[in-house]
């Protein structure tokens, strides 16, 4: 059954509520000709006397409540003082992101390919910052080893095994999961390459996710890749294309327009931008395979 979503007098959402209870309004006056309607499929919320003919029939014009009286010679329908505000929006709210956060309406989540293609670009991203930081901590405690432990090779081993570890393991854990947890808990709620790609992370009621639970969503991530990675392909295949961390989390992965004053814009498609960053990325594996082969197969000729 169809549901509808309408607009009171003070412009606040109402429903959802069936065709009876939406035609059950209009007979009691209760829904005004100039109020706004809304159900799945339609692209953006139009006037009750537009949509009146899908729940009271072919007449519904001759049906509707009569027409305010015009006066001054002025249309009261087509020159109110002030626009009609969406029936989304609360009472009073202030709009930092993409048109802030609106309840109801369509949500498109974001596919698999999409996740991978925002993943590749945050992984660049990150990768090079990363391995900035690495070389600046390897050397600076491979340079205090050595000059506070000159002459005592056992110290100097003990301080490099340090500087591997806190460089090559410490750091960049630290800064993946401060990036992916400030980036989501951000505004626009979207690593770089999610805004790249036109996808973000909501909580599973939409709102923005909490700088903690962005936190323990990365950590997610690490134990969704055990195991072959089958806590991350299950975004492939669950109902509203979750992984493990999600699932975990209570988190959900959008269009970007989710969930904000303008749900229409939302795409389904692949987009340009994740298309050309899965076809590099599909041309970068096929070329570290060749390269393997081509190794293998030199070491094989060296051999014999």
């Amino acid at each position: 059954m169809t549901q509808w979503y309408y607009s009171d007098d003070d412009r606040n959402r109402q429903g959802p509520v069936d065709a009876s209870t939406l035609a059950g309004l209009h007979e009691s006056g209760q829904l005004a000709v100039d109020a706004l309607v809304w159900r799945e499929g339609m692209a953006q919320w139009q006037p009750w006397r537009a949509m009146a003919h899908e729940v009271l029939g072919p007449d519904a014009s001759a049906a509707a409540p009569a027409a305010p009286t015009v006066t001054d010679g002025m249309d009261p329908y087509n020159s109110a003082p002030a626009p009609l505000a969406s029936p989304y929006a609360p009472p009073a709210s202030t709009l930092t992101d993409l048109g802030g956060f609106q309840a109801g309406g369509e949500v498109v989540y974001a596919g698999f390919w999409k996740r991978v293609a925002a993943y590749m670009i945050d992984s660049f991203a990150v990768g090079v910052v990363s391995w900035i930081v690495q070389m600046v901590v390897m050397a600076v405690f491979f340079g205090v080893s050595a000059g506070a432990l000159a002459g005592d090779s056992a110290g100097l081993l003990a301080g490099g095994v340090m500087g591997i570890l806190v460089g090559m393991v410490i750091v960049p854990l630290a800064l993946q999961a401060v990036y992916f947890a400030a980036f989501h808990a951000s505004a626009r709620q979207a690593t770089l390459g999610k805004m790249a790609v036109g996808i973000k992370v909501t909580s599973d009621d939409g709102h923005r996710i909490s700088f903690a639970r962005g936190i323990g969503r990365y950590f997610g991530v690490i134990l969704g890749s055990l195991l072959l990675y089958i806590g991350l392909i299950m975004a492939a295949f669950t109902d509203r294309k979750r992984a493990l961390h999600d699932i975990m989390c209570s988190t959900l992965v959008v269009d970007q327009w989710a969930f904000t004053d303008h749900p229409e814009r939302q795409r389904h498609e692949l987009g340009t931008v994740a298309t050309v960053i899965l076809v590099i990325g599909g041309l970068l594996v096929l070329a570290y395979i060749g390269l393997m082969v081509l190794v293998g197969f030199m070491a094989a000729m060296g051999n014999n």
